[in-house]
C-alpha cells in the first residue's frame, strides 16, 4: 500500500480526498479517507484469449479486472446481445445476479445456448434464490437450483477435486496457495440439485462444523463448448486485489 500526495498551484500539499454520504434517511457525512493505492505484481500467464463479452448484472468491478489483465471487455445489454454475433467471444461472462435483475435474459437463453454448443464458453457469476431478487430467466443448458450455500470463513480450506483438470493447470498452475488471503467470504448460493450425468464439480469447501459442500464451481460441456457456474466471490477478490482470484479467473476464461 503507498500513500498518494498531490501539490495544488499554491504548493500546498494534499494526502487525503473527500467523499461524501447524503442520503435523506441518514445524516449528512463529509470524510477524508487517505489517498492509497495498492501496487501488486501478480504473476499471470500470457492473455491470449483477447475478446470477452460481459453481461452486467448488478454492478461489480469484474469487467474493469479483466482489463487490467489483458483482455478487450466488451458490455453486453438487451439490445447488443440481439445484434451481435457472438462468436467473436472467446468467453461471456455474465455479472452477479445479471439474471435476477435483467428481465430480458430468458430473450437470449437460445441464443446464449448455441454459442456454446458452437464452442462458447459462457461464465455464470452467482445469482440469488431468494424472493427479492429470483432467477428470472433460464441459465444452463442443463438443470441445476441455486441453493442458499454459503461459505462465510474467506480461510475456510479448499479441497481441488480434480487437480489434474485443465481449470486448475492452465494457463496458470492453481495450488492451495492461490486460495490464501481472500477477503470476507468464499463463496455464496452454491449450485446444488445439478443433473449429474451433465455437470461436474471442481472443489469443495465448508465453514467450520458444517458439511463440505461441491457447489460452488461447476461445470458441463454442451456441444463443442462449456458451461460453468460459479459461487466463488470474484467480484470481491478481483477489486481486493487477491493474486490467486485473478490466476483461478484467467484459467476459467481459457487460453485456447
Amino acid at each position: 500500500m503507498i500513500s498518494l500526495e498531490a501539490t495544488d498551484q499554491l504548493g500546498r500539499k494534499f494526502s487525503h480526498y473527500r467523499r461524501e454520504i447524503k442520503y435523506d434517511h441518514i445524516p449528512h457525512i463529509i470524510y477524508f479517507p487517505r489517498a492509497e493505492a495498492k501496487m501488486l505484481s501478480i504473476e499471470l500467464a500470457e492473455v491470449k484469449n483477447k475478446k470477452i463479452g460481459y453481461i452486467a448484472g448488478a454492478g461489480d468491478k469484474v469487467p474493469q479486472a479483466l482489463e487490467l489483465m489483458g483482455y478487450e471487455v466488451v458490455l453486453l445489454g438487451d439490445k447488443e446481445l440481439s445484434r451481435n454475433h457472438l462468436s467473436q467471444f472467446d468467453a461471456i461472462v455474465t455479472g452477479v445476479r445479471a439474471y435476477n435483475t435483467n428481465d430480458w435474459m430468458n430473450d437470449h437463453y437460445n441464443k446464449l445456448m448455441q454459442y456454446v454448443q458452437e464452442g462458447g464458453r459462457l461464465i455464470v457469476q452467482y445469482n440469488t434464490s431468494s424472493n427479492i431478487g429470483p432467477v428470472r430467466a433460464r441459465i444452463a443448458p442443463y438443470h441445476f437450483d441455486i441453493s442458499r450455500v454459503r461459505v462465510t470463513n474467506e480461510n475456510a480450506a479448499v479441497n481441488i477435486l480434480k487437480p489434474d483438470d485443465v481449470v486448475f493447470n492452465k494457463p496458470n498452475k492453481i495450488t492451495s496457495a492461490d486460495f490464501e488471503g481472500w477477503i470476507q467470504e468464499r463463496s455464496i448460493y452454491h449450485a446444488d440439485n445439478w443433473d449429474k450425468q451433465h455437470f461436474e464439480t471442481l472443489i469443495s469447501m465448508a465453514d467450520a462444523g458444517e458439511k463440505a459442500d461441491e457447489g460452488s464451481l461447476v461445470r458441463a460441456k454442451y456441444g463443442k463448448g462449456e458451461f460453468i457456474y460459479t459461487g466463488l466471490v470474484f467480484f470481491r477478490q478481483l477489486p481486493a486485489g487477491v493474486p490467486g482470484a485473478y490466476r483461478l479467473f484467467m484459467n476459467l476464461i481459457g487460453n485456447k
